[in-house]
Order: C-alpha cells, then structure tokens, then sequence
C-alpha cells in the first residue's frame, strides 16, 4: 500500500501489458473487480457507506457508485475502438457525476448489480479479442491516441485502486 490515500495501489503507470501473461492478469483483474467490490463493502452500515475515504474524497456510496459510471464509460469506449477508425471519445465530469443524487443516495446494491452484468459483458468481450484487436486505438482529448491494451491496463488499475480506497479505510478504521 502507498502512504497517500488518493492512490492506496499508487499511480497508474500508464504501461500497457507486456506479455501475454500479464495481459491474463489485467483481464483477470477486470473479471474480478465486481466481486471484490463487493466483498470491500460487505457488512458496512449507512454510516459506514457515507463515510469519506479521505479528507475532500468521496464517500464509500459514491466510490461505488462511481465505479460502474466509469466502468460503462470504458466499455463503450471499447466498442467504438472495435467498430470505428481511432474514434474521439468524450469525457465526462466524474466529480460532478459523484455529486449526482443517484451517486448520493441509491442503495449500493443496484450498481453493484449493474457492475455484475457489466463486468460479465465486457470480460466475454475482452476474450473474443484478436491479437489485432488489442491495437486498435481511440483518440482521447485528454490523454491522446490510446490503445486497447493500454486501456486494458488502465481499468484493471481503476477496479483495484477504487476497491483499495475502501479496503484502505477500513483498515485505518478497524472495520
């Protein structure tokens, strides 16, 4: 763990896979993010989900929350790679989604339902890919001309580092 609570796993070292083995590895890390999700907030009460996990960081419910509108965002963004020539994708504001009343108040379980199905769409995806398939590329405002496997990377980062937040808390917490 790293001693600063915004990135409890460290920064995403923005390094695709380099071998087929750790390609196996993130797509692992993609297969399991829902049930480790959910296994970080087991048996956490209403006070406990709307605890932040640092100072200025969103609650537990918002990181929960947080992690399916991403995740949806990147599997789309997926699809388009596939089924276009270096697509522009669109951002989107996650701290102002964070603020969202769904992201505030909905019970946890419905995104981590939504987060089930989603992770079992996009893995079978992800399995059918083609050598090939994982150098297609999408054009991000932000971050320039991005491959699949580096997109691979980074979501299988993004699961583990959301989930770690929670983790993280609980343990300085004695939960």
């Amino acid at each position: 763990m790293n001693g600063d609570p915004r990135y409890p796993i460290g920064k995403f070292s923005g390094q695709p896979a380099t071998d087929d083995r750790e390609r196996e590895r993130f797509l692992q890390d993609i297969q399991d993010t829902p049930g480790r999700l959910r296994a970080a907030v087991e048996g956490l009460s209403e006070w406990q989900l709307d605890t932040r996990y640092r100072d200025g960081g969103w609650s537990v419910r918002q990181v929960v929350h947080h992690v399916p509108d991403s995740h949806l965002n990147s599997y789309i963004r997926f699809k388009w790679a596939l089924t276009e020539d270096e697509p522009t994708i669109k951002p989107y504001y996650e701290d102002r989604w964070a603020e969202l009343a769904d992201s505030k108040s909905t019970p946890i379980e419905v995104s981590l339902s939504l987060l089930d199905s989603l992770h079992q769409r996009w893995t079978n995806l992800l399995r059918s890919f083609k050598e090939e398939d994982w150098q297609k590329t999408l054009r991000h405002p932000e971050l320039g001309i991005v491959s699949l496997d580096k997109m691979l990377a980074l979501y299988a980062w993004h699961g583990r580092h959301h989930v770690a937040h929670i983790t993280s808390l609980r343990e300085t917490r004695g939960w």
